[in-house]
């Protein structure tokens, strides 16, 4: 399948549970959202860094106020360029998040290493309510 069609800015937000099962709604939620609008491959990496950074905000970060997280993304056009900005907004941890490395016996520690390698640039942002970490992907 090919996806040639011009896009103006489209937005959507979704509010998932803070909980392993909010990973899955954000992922299945995000996919029927932009598979015509994404090609395959770039809808996957999309899909992929949605599901680390959930992931992430449930593991390692507290909820929003009603024990959720914030999902969101952005399809945009920069010259000709198509891009996805996706957005978790939880309620924050004690540190800042960073890639680390982890061994090849360990079995989690490469969520934003897999966020890293699969996104132009990403990065954290704190405020009094929370944090939020956004990737682009594009």
């Amino acid at each position: 399948m090919s996806v040639t069609m011009a896009i103006a800015e489209r937005a959507w937000c979704v509010v998932v549970p803070h909980h392993a099962r909010g990973a899955q709604q954000a992922r299945h939620r995000l996919a029927a959202e932009l598979s015509e609008l994404l090609p395959p491959a770039m809808l996957a990496d999309v899909v992929a860094v949605v599901a680390e950074l959930v992931g992430n905000a449930v593991r390692h970060a507290g909820p929003l106020p009603g024990g959720v997280v914030r999902v969101a993304w952005r399809v945009r056009e920069l010259a000709g360029v198509r891009a996805v900005e996706v957005r978790v907004t939880d309620g924050g941890a004690a540190e800042v998040p960073l890639p680390r490395s982890a061994g090849p016996d360990e079995v989690d520690g490469r969520g934003l290493t897999i966020v890293e390698a699969l996104s132009r640039r990403w990065g954290v942002e704190r405020d009094g309510l929370g944090q939020s970490v956004w990737a682009e992907i594009g």
